[in-house]
């Protein structure tokens, strides 16, 4: 099960008023498109969840609005309007028809909830019941829809829990959904740019997989046997554009003597959050801490494939380092590592990864991504706050509890703008209590 990212606290008292399914508006036909080594690792994830809340009075029109758009682009978007399967030989594909039931579109009302609080810092488990298919692997897609949508009636809102098939699609190509999906409920003749989807362009190796989902685990007869999950804390630390420039200029004062590239806002940040994280863990000097970024790789494979690629085409590029000499040093040396660790998954790097994970492939979990971890997924470079349906942009985006573990971190931009990053983070309640406290991490001392 995936471990509880939340805080006990009370029910929504969310009523479902009502389930329905929308499909492409015009029929497609039969389609069929391959799995390719990017998108197999993620079969054992969980379905990648968002949250966008938007102020808004008439919520049956909203609703009636996304529907209808829905439809539209669908037509393009078709794939997360199917299943996943299998072909004769064993290699999982996405497959579509059009008497398939399409996206599974949930309706709710929860009376007592307002904008104003799903925009507070730290995550609650109120989240858990406005997002759907928590706690569902993306192996099940192949019994039920590939995308889920739960709009949800606020006192003065609309809540849109988003479940995406991490099989299926990336961060990159769930965003361009959205833009997508938003542009034709804005009054868009057209999207502004149609998915590529030939997945076999960027890598076209046959892996077969035998792969069934696993059984029900039996409750535990006793006591002394049931593990509790650990209870996790789900925070957003919110940089203003002048406490990001701080950093990368901090960061960027004395540069490496070997000629390296000036540092990255994102390289700068994430030293910044791994530096922290990892005093605020309390580990011993010699204990090992890993740095993990989930890179696009659409502009690094040769040939290089369009942004619009739609799939997954990232890899988990890891770095790792003991913790007294990360904390010890100057942020330049945990920068400098994960500089270099980027830097080196070009082509062939990428290339020899494929090969080696074809050769034995392993079925990640999403809680591996290595020892006193910390992990980003999403990017500021996702224009999160511009999708605007017709009613203006959303108060707020975040992610739900799926795939998250002790370190994991989503990156998204400000709501303010400019060059300002929210981090959404997942720690230990300790560890988040001291990180709290941590005047250095917050930079108190700019707004």
């Amino acid at each position: 099960m995936a471990s509880e990212v939340v805080k006990k606290e009370e029910s929504l008292n969310l009523k479902i008023t009502n389930k329905s399914h929308v499909k492409p508006e015009e029929n497609i036909g039969k389609k069929e498109y391959q799995l390719v080594t990017f998108d197999l690792p993620y079969l054992a994830f969980y379905y990648n969840q968002k949250l966008l809340v938007y102020m808004g009075e008439d919520f049956e029109g909203m609703v009636q609005k996304l529907k209808i758009g829905l439809g539209v682009v669908l037509k393009e978007f078709h794939q997360l309007a199917g299943k996943l399967g299998k072909d004769e030989e064993g290699v999982f594909r996405v497959e579509y028809d059009d008497d398939m039931l399409g996206v599974e579109v949930i309706e709710a009302v929860a009376e007592e909830i307002g904008v104003d609080d799903l925009t507070v810092a730290e995550s609650t488990s109120n989240l858990k019941e406005l997002i759907p298919y928590s706690g569902i692997l993306n192996l099940e897609g192949m019994h039920r829809p590939l995308l889920a949508v739960q709009l949800t009636k606020l006192v003065d809102g609309l809540a849109m829990g988003l479940a995406f098939n991490h099989a299926v699609l990336d961060g990159t190509a769930t965003w361009q959904f959205m833009t997508s999906w938003a542009e034709i409920c804005s009054g868009a003749p057209s999207t502004s740019a149609s998915p590529f989807l030939d997945r076999t362009k960027a890598r076209n190796t046959r892996v077969k997989l035998d792969l069934t989902l696993p059984e029900p685990k039996n409750p535990p007869t006793s006591n002394s046997e049931a593990k509790p999950e650990p209870v996790l804390r789900d925070t957003i630390f919110k940089f203003s554009e002048s406490k990001i420039d701080k950093i990368k200029s901090t960061i960027n004062e004395n540069p490496p003597s070997d000629g390296s590239k000036p540092f990255s806002t994102f390289q700068a940040l994430s030293t910044h959050v791994w530096r922290h994280v990892t005093h605020a863990r309390n580990l011993k000097p010699e204990d090992y801490t890993v740095f993990t970024v989930f890179a696009d790789c659409r502009k690094r494979v040769e040939p290089p494939m369009p942004e619009t690629y739609f799939g997954n085409l990232i890899q988990a590029i890891f770095t790792v380092t003991a913790a007294g000499l990360l904390t010890a040093q100057p942020p330049q040396f945990g920068a400098s590592l994960i500089q270099k660790a980027i830097e080196a998954h070009n082509a062939k790097a990428i290339d020899e990864r494929n090969k080696e994970w074809e050769s034995a492939p392993k079925i990640f979990e999403f809680k591996d991504a290595g020892v006193n971890c910390v992990a980003v997924g999403s990017s500021p470079r996702f224009k999160v706050y511009d999708i605007d349906f017709g009613w203006g942009k959303p108060e707020n985006v975040r992610s739900g509890t799926n795939n998250k573990f002790d370190g994991m971190i989503y990156l998204y931009p400000g709501k303010s703008g400019g060059r300002s990053i929210d981090v959404e983070l997942t720690l230990e309640p300790e560890a988040m209590g001291r990180l709290e406290q941590d005047k250095d991490f917050l930079l108190e001392a700019l707004n």
